[in-house]
This record gives C-alpha cells, sequence and structure tokens, in this order.
C-alpha cells in the first residue's frame, strides 16, 4: 500500500525585490554553467539577506518567464551552500523535489516527484560527508513509483525504474534489496549514444560495460563517472594559481579585490578550452584570472561509463590583497 507523505513546503509569496537587500544575482544554464547576459540564462539565482533570526541567506532561483524553480536557503553568499529544505519546481508551477541540506550536502530523506504531482522516488542521504551526484549512487533507494502511482519499490525492495531528467525514456533499471542496488542493472545514456550493463553488490558497484554504436564494449569498476582532475588535485591547482597568478597594478593601486567566477571545457584530451569569464570583477582581474587559466597545464580528462567525455566546469578565483 502506498504510504501517505506529509511534507513541508517553502512558498515564496511575491517577487518583489525592492523590499530585501539583494547580495548576488547570478545567469545560469541548465548544466551549470554562468553566463553573462541574461538573454543567454535558462535562469536566474538571487540570493538576499537572510529572514529576521535566521542566519542563512535567501536564495531563489526563476525560470526566464520569472516562475520559481527553487526556494532554499544557503550558509554563503557565493557559491552557495543550501541548509535545511530546499524545494525545487517545474516550470509549470508544480513541485519537483523536496530535499533537506547539511553543509551543502543532502542529508535525510529527499523526494522526487512527477511532472502530474505524483511521487516518483524517495531516497535516503546517509549523514557522513559524502559527496553526491547523479552518477554516483551513494544513497539508499527508499521507495520508486511508476507515473500512476503504482509501486515498484517499497521499504528499499523491488524492481527500480528510473528515468532521464525529463522523464521521456527510463535510461536505468534493476533490482533493489535493502535500499541498496543489487545483482545485474541495464541502462541507455543517449547524451553520450550507449547502453550498459553494471553487476552490484550490496549497492557496490563491482563491475560495468558500456557499448557504443560501434559496437565495441568499455569497462569500468568502482564508479560511472570520474570527474576531470588537475593533476596533483585541489592543492595543486591552488598552489599552480597562487604561482603564476600576478595581481593587476591597477587593481592593486584602487584597492579592486574579488572573485572572479570562470567557466571552462576540460577536452577528452584533458586541455583546457572555451574559458570565459561568468562573472567579472573588472577588467584588469578578469583578464589576469582568463590568461591563468587559458595556460593551465592539461587536466586528467573526465570519464563516464568508462568513457572519456568534454565537462563544462565553473571554478572561482580570488583576488585578495593583504593590507
Amino acid at each position: 500500500m502506498k504510504p501517505l507523505l506529509t511534507v513541508a513546503i517553502l512558498f515564496l509569496t511575491s517577487l518583489c525585490f525592492a523590499q530585501e537587500k539583494i547580495y548576488r544575482i547570478s545567469f545560469l544554464k541548465f548544466d551549470g554553467r554562468y553566463v553573462t547576459q541574461k538573454d543567454s540564462a535558462d535562469y536566474f539565482e538571487i540570493v538576499s539577506e537572510p529572514d529576521s533570526g535566521s542566519k542563512f541567506f535567501n536564495v531563489a532561483e526563476y525560470y526566464k518567464d520569472r516562475k520559481r524553480k527553487l526556494v532554499g536557503k544557503s550558509s554563503t553568499i557565493e557559491p552557495t551552500t543550501f541548509e535545511g529544505q530546499c524545494a525545487t519546481f517545474y516550470d509549470s508551477g508544480k513541485r519537483r523535489s523536496l530535499t533537506n541540506f547539511k553543509n551543502g550536502l543532502p542529508v535525510g530523506d529527499k523526494y522526487d516527484f512527477f511532472s502530474n504531482g505524483k511521487l516518483y522516488l524517495q531516497t535516503d542521504y546517509r549523514d557522513n560527508g559524502d559527496k553526491y551526484n547523479s552518477l554516483d549512487q551513494n544513497f539508499l533507494i527508499k521507495a520508486n513509483y511508476d507515473s500512476l502511482g503504482t509501486a515498484l519499490v517499497e521499504n528499499g525492495n523491488g524492481y527500480y525504474k528510473g528515468y532521464d531528467d525529463k522523464f521521456s525514456y527510463i535510461n536505468e533499471e534493476g533490482p533493489v534489496k535493502n535500499g541498496k542496488r543489487d545483482s545485474l542493472w541495464k541502462g541507455i545514456d543517449k547524451n553520450l549514444d550507449i547502453t550498459y550493463t553494471e553487476n552490484y553488490k550490496d549497492g557496490v558497484l563491482i563491475s560495468g560495460t558500456s557499448t557504443g554504436k560501434d559496437g565495441n564494449p568499455v569497462g569500468y569498476t568502482k564508479s560511472r563517472a570520474v570527474p576531470p582532475q588537475f593533476k596533483g588535485g585541489l592543492e595543486a591547482f591552488g598552489q599552480y594559481l597562487g604561482r603564476n597568478i600576478n595581481y593587476p597594478d591597477d587593481a592593486r593601486q584602487n584597492n579592486i579585490q574579488g572573485r572572479v567566477i570562470l567557466s571552462f571545457v576540460v577536452e577528452k584530451n584533458g586541455k583546457v578550452t572555451e574559458v570565459k569569464v561568468a562573472k567579472s570583477v573588472s577588467p584588469g582581474i578578469d583578464a589576469e584570472a582568463l590568461r591563468v587559466i587559458q595556460n593551465s597545464p592539461a587536466w586528467i580528462p573526465g570519464t563516464e561509463f568508462g568513457r572519456k567525455v568534454r565537462v563544462a566546469y565553473s571554478v572561482p578565483v580570488n583576488f585578495t590583497l593583504n593590507n
């Protein structure tokens, strides 16, 4: 029997910017990339002052037609570090998801809904500090339903069927035991034009094989996706920036400081391309940040399903003077 779902929903009563202090407005694409022009954005994000008695900043995202896309709280202005309940919405206005956050990570039960309003998926994120993304399945699957409300997984057991982001096709399916993936799973990724099979034991990916249009199989283990990495990791990337950034004289003389956000692509061969300023500080600082990232040595490329892929990135570069 389908359980009753009782959840609290955050509502935004009005879109009135004049009555609150706005700390940041950013323009973004659906893939998370920052853009500089509103007309080229898919949606925009506004971070405003905390409510009375709260220490968390209000975060609101809107589609281009100003219908709400997200409502939540953040402990930081930039980038956002979500705290507490965060609600997302379809462009129709119906709720899309309800998630609780702690230090920017999902914690506890997360609810996803079909566009018709029916519950699609209930997952449980452990409060153990792990990072999560859509391709690393390190969460428990508690319940899964089809669009008519028929239960596929209940109490962490059953046969899961998952959809792509637009709910246009089933992109993965397989058995679930005690909330974890188990035995043989199969799926399709239309963006990469591949099909895949995977073997799990107690939620751990033992092995996977992806097959492209050419019919050649590629094997992988442990994770479906491995993000691009600067050789030596984040610490080495920070050291590279520190060694190579030269603070522009005009910015130093005028005490100009701030955080530039750059977007770029890490190609399949690891080269950094398409470097752009997504959030500007000043012409001199922007140019210096661009120069350093454009001259970056090749990264270790990212992979999905064992195959090298192009990955879009956004990184902040801080310019701070020690007075």
